[in-house]
């Protein structure tokens, strides 16, 4: 079974864990905690045993999609990244209103609804999503249903400010919402002018895809989680093979996790890309003198102390290069 979305918030590259597990984009953890055990228990192999090949279907959509929507907004750090990237793609579509083509009914009733939006949204979800897995074979289609009427609302409820904990400005609010109300031949104001000008240098592109995965990866090396770090940029370099910044911070990520040769690989890659830019430099330096170190350490240490300081860890040996991590 394909499991590609291609309708709301998917269309921006955009996992919508809340359209997976059909709750709305303001639930509370206790709203989202049963919604999941309800459909867990719907997918659940045991009831569906007479029918082996809805069975295996129910057991896909649960692993592949409905286990890990919950695992996303079940944790707090992970839930948090997650709203912060909606509130950024609320404000984009907010600032370009016009970039949006809903094709569903629900979203349609919502995009007319204006200010009263914050209103019928959550009976809107309620409707759409009673029986969101009754047919599995067009699950996906309805978890794209409710991600454009997600889509839609995350851009009225920028532009109106219905989010209270939105991390938006009050001066930027409104300049989005004078962006949105006014034609763009009456638009004269150089805040608006700039806004227009970042909205269409933040359109969901190749560049700012691979800048938000470097953006995480710079969030997970922050916390230690080296492994987490190495993963986005990984995904970051499918995007753009010859990206600067991302071959820097991979780099960065495997001075951390003490893998030299990885280092100095991509590192060098990122000297080639951009040999100017300030992380590279940073990356190049601290490279240059972790590699120094193990140079000298090779030659003046014995080899029986080397491996007693292998089997250790030699902890210190890498740390205080980027500043100590955050907590």
């Amino acid at each position: 079974m394909s499991f590609a979305i291609k309708h709301g918030l998917f269309k921006f590259n955009i996992i919508d864990h809340h359209a997976i597990l059909g709750v709305s984009l303001d639930a509370e953890p206790k709203q989202i905690r049963l919604r999941y055990l309800k459909i867990a228990q719907k997918l659940h192999p045991d009831k569906c045993r007479s029918d082996r090949a809805r069975m295996k279907m129910a057991s896909q959509i649960l692993s592949k999609l409905v286990n890990p929507a919950y695992e996303q907004l079940s944790r707090k750090n992970t839930f948090a990244e997650h709203q912060l990237v909606l509130t950024q793609i609320g404000k984009r579509l907010a600032e370009n209103p016009e970039r949006i083509i809903v094709t569903n009914e629900s979203a349609q009733e919502l995009l007319k609804a204006g200010a009263r939006a914050e209103l019928i949204y959550p009976k809107l979800i309620k409707k759409i999503t009673a029986e969101q897995y009754q047919s599995l074979a067009e699950a996906t289609q309805n978890i794209g249903i409710v991600s454009e009427v997600n889509l839609v609302y995350l851009m009225l409820k920028s532009a109106q400010g219905i989010n209270r904990n939105n991390h938006i400005s009050s001066a930027k609010t409104k300049t989005s919402t004078q962006t949105i109300s006014q034609s763009k031949a009456n638009v004269t104001q150089a805040s608006v002018s700039s806004a227009e000008t970042t909205a269409k240098a933040e359109e969901p592109t190749s560049e700012s895809r691979v800048a938000a995965f470097v953006d995480r990866a710079q969030q997970y090396i922050a916390r230690g989680e080296y492994d987490r770090a190495v993963t986005e940029l990984r995904d970051a370099l499918r995007i753009d093979p010859n990206n600067a910044k991302a071959h820097a911070v991979m780099g960065k990520a495997y001075l951390y996790k003490k893998q030299l040769t990885m280092a100095k690989v991509h590192i060098d890659k990122a000297c080639k890309a951009d040999p100017h830019n300030p992380i590279v430099t940073e990356s190049k330096k601290a490279l240059d003198k972790l590699t120094k170190i193990a140079n000298k350490s090779k030659t003046s240490i014995p080899s029986s102390t080397q491996k007693s300081a292998s089997k250790s860890g030699n902890s210190g040996f890498f740390s205080g290069f980027f500043g100590s991590k955050k907590k």
